[in-house]
């Protein structure tokens, strides 16, 4: 009989994400974006070749510093390694709008990290996602 008063293992990753997303951004005394229908809410998953995964997280970092420091749309990007398995690296998005979201793939340093780490992925799965609750204590 399967366990149905937990989620399964193929969702821990992601809401390990969001519930992490939530305590950096307590501990760095911000809170997390206003939640409305316009915005684009994304979890990638990603595979990543072992042999480059050091290379990989480092491109990974350098994307997400450029887009946040640059961006207006990108609300929130954040990055966690599954603990179990490294290779595998979970990314949640939140854009503006889809606006937003079309500028950010179409900005130098985007299309350098997807330049850069294009024979480190071995796998990539785009998730569209409706936040329920977002939300930081103060």
């Amino acid at each position: 009989m399967e366990n149905t008063k937990y989620p399964s293992k193929k969702y821990a990753l992601p809401l390990v994400i969001v519930f992490a997303s939530v305590i950096t951004l307590s501990l760095n005394g911000c809170t997390p974006p206003s939640q409305n229908k316009n915005q684009v809410v994304r979890v990638a998953t990603i595979e990543i070749d072992s042999a480059r995964l050091d290379s990989y997280k480092a491109a990974l970092k350098e994307g997400i510093e450029a887009a946040i420091q640059t961006e207006a749309g990108v609300l929130s990007l954040y990055a966690a390694s599954d603990k179990d398995n490294p290779t595998r690296i979970t990314v949640f998005e939140v854009y503006a709008d889809t606006n937003a979201y079309k500028i950010h793939i179409e900005t130098p340093h985007f299309k350098k990290y997807k330049n850069t780490t294009k024979d480190m992925v071995k796998s990539l799965k785009l998730t569209d996602v409706v936040p329920i609750s977002l939300g930081t204590k103060k």
